[in-house]
């Protein structure tokens, strides 16, 4: 299958346009640039708000002018993760777009960016079209999405008219969203004393790889396994058995991907050095069994290397290690309100040990507000237990599900039309955007949905193609049955 077969024609090719264009979070200049010659080049309304998010917006068609205004929304940048084998500069390379015989659309060996590449290419497809049925439509394209939110937070009031906000950012096919988890950052960080590595010791590498990944909220109830917690449980072992010391720490890179990759670098025993060797090739055996069905290509591989220059952790300042393990990671509450939600949950993103300073970097998430905060507070225990300072910021609102939304039900009825079927009306347990904006504008009427992309913010992303034409059928469908002001 190549991309000239993939429908809709305009959507697929704005999407592969955007993945010509380097555009990881905050850095999206380039694509940003783009998009407003594009719109130029299509004479098509465009204005870059104070935060930098990009306002795009198209009259009726005729004969709809009296339909409310629908607002398309999306956000332009995307998760830079790729395999450990993989060159690739997110900054300057474009993303290889492969169209694959099994009917879906990914990357090679990065991520694919159709988190929310492909919701931006639908709202960029509605701008240009000239055989469709719409009311008044405004395009919000927001910036920094994926590591803090900055768009969405940046955005003020005043800036539309219309009443119906669609995010496009929704991830199954079928399935329409009508609320969401809040977030919260929990950035540990300790200060730590540092000795010679010692004369009669050994120094090993520790690389742990190859873990399944994947967003941190909308795959956190799977079990896949935590590259940080592993390292921090085979640490703990080995600590506990062959007195090992610890040089650096290095886990994860994006507070909400689930971390794949861990490497240590630890100073063993001389006399200790075989018998440790061969514990971490059994422990390695055991974590491979217990993640087999999670995670079946978790690697745990052992190497000794030179350390001629490097220190080693303080042993008064090892409550590191214990700290780390006492953090909780996966789910921690399932919904009492909506059957099959993960409530609240934390991901212990990302473990540095080096230069004198540790961070344990987190991402808490709840749908309800309160039980976020008391997560938050057990995290402040945490480290207060091992006499490290904590910061909890970039909150930011839930969305509260509003089950008598015009837009929900006219979605429902006409999703059973066109599909004989009725969707599932679900919440996430992730952040949309729709929890902020709702905040800055309360009168609009909020859904989410999108077409089938799996693993996203790893490189096993994926996007189904049958699944974006019927979202882009679906979509055009609606804006066809918005209801009237």
């Amino acid at each position: 299958m190549s991309k000239q077969g993939l429908q809709p024609k305009a959507l697929w090719d704005n999407f592969s346009n955007i993945c010509s264009i380097p555009h990881p979070s905050k850095h999206e200049e380039k694509i940003v640039a783009w998009l407003e010659k594009w719109a130029k080049e299509n004479n098509i309304a465009c204005r870059k708000d104070a935060t930098g998010n990009l306002i795009m917006s198209k009259p009726a068609t005729k004969g709809m002018e009296n339909r409310k205004g629908v607002i398309l929304q999306g956000h332009i940048d995307m998760v830079p993760q790729k395999n450990s084998d993989k060159t690739h500069d997110f900054e300057k390379d474009p993303i290889e777009m492969v169209v694959g015989e099994d009917g879906w659309v990914r990357a090679n060996g990065t991520t694919l960016g159709a988190d929310n590449g492909i919701g931006c290419a639908a709202a960029m497809a509605i701008l240009t079209a000239k055989d469709l049925e719409h009311g008044p439509i405004e395009v919000l394209i927001t910036i920094d999405e994926e590591t803090g939110m900055t768009g969405a937070f940046g955005l003020q009031a005043g800036e539309f008219k219309g009443d119906i906000l669609m995010n496009l950012d929704s991830e199954t096919e079928g399935e329409l969203y009508v609320g969401c988890a809040g977030g919260l950052d929990g950035s540990i960080e300790k200060i730590y004393h540092t000795e010679p590595f010692p004369n009669d010791a050994k120094a090993y590498r520790i690389f742990i790889s190859k873990a399944e990944g994947g967003h941190s909220g909308m795959d956190i109830h799977l079990g896949r396994a935590n590259a940080n917690k592993l390292m921090t449980r085979l640490l703990m072992k080995s600590i506990e058995e062959y007195n090992i010391r610890i040089a650096t720490i290095h886990g994860g890179s994006l507070r909400n991907a689930i971390p794949r990759e861990a490497e240590a670098i630890v100073a063993v025993p001389v006399a200790q050095a075989a018998a440790f060797e061969q514990m971490v090739a059994a422990f390695a055996n055991t974590l491979k069994k217990e993640f087999a069905l999670t995670d079946p290509k978790l690697e745990i591989e052992i190497q000794p290397v030179d350390a001629p220059n490097e220190v080693v952790v303080n042993e008064e300042d090892m409550q590191i290690l214990q700290m780390a393990y006492a953090i909780p990671h996966g789910v921690l509450r399932m919904s009492n309100s909506m059957k099959d939600l993960v409530e609240t949950s934390n991901n212990f993103a990302i473990f540095t040990v080096e230069n004198g300073k540790a961070e344990l970097i987190n991402l808490i998430r709840s749908s309800v507000d309160s039980a976020k905060d008391a997560v938050g507070e057990k995290m402040k225990a945490i480290a207060q237990m091992a006499s490290a300072t904590i910061s909890l910021t970039g909150g930011y609102p839930g969305w509260n599900p509003n089950m008598k939304s015009p837009i929900l039900n006219t979605m429902l009825d006409v999703y059973k039309k066109m599909f004989n079927k009725t969707p599932e009306v679900k919440a996430i347990h992730a952040g949309l955007e729709c929890g902020l904006l709702g905040g800055v504008y309360p009168n609009w009427d909020m859904i989410s949905f999108g077409p089938t992309i799996q693993n996203p913010h790893s490189p096993s992303e994926r996007v189904n193609i049958e699944s974006v034409e019927k979202f882009w059928n679906f979509l055009t469908q609606t804006l066809k049955n918005v209801p009237t002001k």
